[in-house]
Order: C-alpha cells, then structure tokens, then sequence
C-alpha cells in the first residue's frame, strides 16, 4: 500500500524519486565518502563513538548514514517512504553488515503518526533534508519528536527559507517533476549554469577548478552531481527560517544546543536535547 501511495505520487509529478537518485550514487560509494559521512556525525554531536547508543535514521535515503552511525557502533534503525531508498540502505547492510541484528530497515512514513508512537525511543533521532519534503513538515515536525528519549538527541537540517527564491526554486522542481522533457529542459539549463559559475568564480580566486569536485566529497561525504539533481528535482518542498524551527521545537520540550545556519539557500542544521520528563511525552 506504501508503495502504491507513493508511485501515485511520482506519477502525478508531485514527488521526486530520490531513491533512484541515491541508487545511481551508491554504484560508486568509496571509503573516502563513507568515512567523511562518519566525519560529519561526529563533528555535528561532538560525540567520537555511538557505543550503547540507538540510532533513527529517518528519511535513511542512500543509507550512508546509517552505516555511518553503525560504524561508530549505534543499534540502528533506518526509515524512509520510497522503497529505492529502502533498498539502498538494506543493500549497504548486506555488505557490510549482513548477518548483524543491530541494524535493521523498514520501509515507513514519518507522516504516519501511529507508527512514530509505536516506535521505542532512541538516543540519536537524525534526519538529514529529509522532513520538508514530506509534504507537511509541520506533522513531519510532530511525528520526529516522538520517538527521542528523554535527554536524547534531535538532529535535524531544513531547507532555509530565502523569501521569493525559494518560491522561484518551487517553480523549477514542479518543472522538473512535471515530465521527461520537463526534467530533461531542466537538467540540460542549470547543470551547465552550477559548472560554468564554480568554473568563474574558482579562476577569480586562482583556485584549481577541478578540486572543488574532489573536495564536495569531503561534504558529508555526498557527491555534487547527485546533491544537484536531488536539488532541482526535490518535490515535495518546504522551507523554514532557524526562528521558527527552534521556536517550534522548544514549545514541545526541546533545548536548543547547536545550530548552523546557511544565510543563503540549502539546509540549516540543529540539533536539540530532549529536555523534557518521559511522563509529559504523551
């Protein structure tokens, strides 16, 4: 029935496949990527091992990070809503860690309100630019909350909201999504545009124009090829500023104790504490 609502969806150009996009990624995953990914989980908690820590990994999409997380030794769960991405994440099990009970996949929705009660709670909750793509990141927002323990963990990042650029880039994905020509019209515009502006704007400041490929990598260990697609294709699509992001969260409990704000289009990144008593969480 997941699968169903979610082919819909994508038929009706209301959804991005990022699955397919995470998929192609994964054909050549390298240990540079994969370490830069364990990297970035470490610099954001400032925590060097997730030993007898739980692991949510929500919108898990390539699965990287939840191998990540793994590899520092949390008990892992991974969820996302597109079976390609349950996929990506249950073929990185089995090759790195198939027969090891502590991590497991499912295919859900953070929509699903009875689900997120269902779930038990977990020390680390971590969604990457995933919760404003549901389509109401508001319920997205509700439902992501359930699961943390008490001084557990929330680390989250959202699509910064840039005001009438964020509406233009909303124009540009229900393009993208709308059909083949529309994605292909798309691809063939901007991809030259982000080559060409990098290629300027590293010769102004004498910079060898090919490193900033190699060095995207060091990026969460992400690859710009596939960051790009999954930017222009990204539907559904949501924004929020840092204020309302944080205001929302401290009214249901949670203190703020990072945060990394992009001032310009892409993701702001949080992360809160879960400060509020088991007996209030219901």
């Amino acid at each position: 029935m997941k699968s169903e609502i979610f082919k819909s969806s994508v038929n009706s150009g209301e959804r991005f496949e990022f699955g397919k996009n995470w998929s192609s990624f994964l054909k050549n995953l390298s240990q540079d990527q994969i370490k830069e990914a364990k990297h970035s989980l470490i610099e954001m908690t400032s925590m060097d091992t997730f030993k007898n820590k739980t692991f949510l990994d929500v919108g898990c999409g390539s699965g990287i990070f939840s191998l990540s997380a793994k590899i520092l030794k949390a008990k892992v769960h991974s969820i996302d809503f597109d079976p390609n991405c349950v996929e990506c994440a249950q073929r990185l099990k089995n090759k790195f860690y198939k027969n090891d009970n502590d991590w497991s996949v499912e295919e859900a929705s953070v929509l699903d309100s009875l689900r997120f009660e269902e779930l038990p709670k977990y020390d680390i909750v971590y969604s990457w630019g995933v919760l404003h793509h549901t389509g109401n990141m508001d319920l997205a927002f509700d439902n992501i909350a359930k699961p943390v323990k008490e001084n557990g963990l929330l680390f989250i990042s959202i699509y910064n909201d840039e005001g009438k650029m964020s509406r233009f880039w909303l124009k540009i994905k229900q393009v993208y999504n709308h059909s083949l020509i529309g994605k292909l019209l798309i691809k063939t515009l901007f991809f030259p545009i982000y080559i060409l502006l990098g290629f300027s704007l590293d010769l102004v400041m004498f910079r060898n124009p090919f490193k900033r490929y190699v060095d995207y990598k060091k990026k969460r260990g992400m690859s710009i090829t596939h960051d790009w697609d999954d930017w222009l294709g990204g539907l559904p699509f949501e924004v929020a500023t840092p204020e309302y992001v944080v205001d929302y969260f401290s009214r249901r409990g949670f203190s703020l104790i990072k945060i990394r704000t992009t001032n310009r289009l892409g993701c702001n990144q949080f992360i809160f504490v879960n400060s509020m008593q088991e007996d209030k969480n219901d």
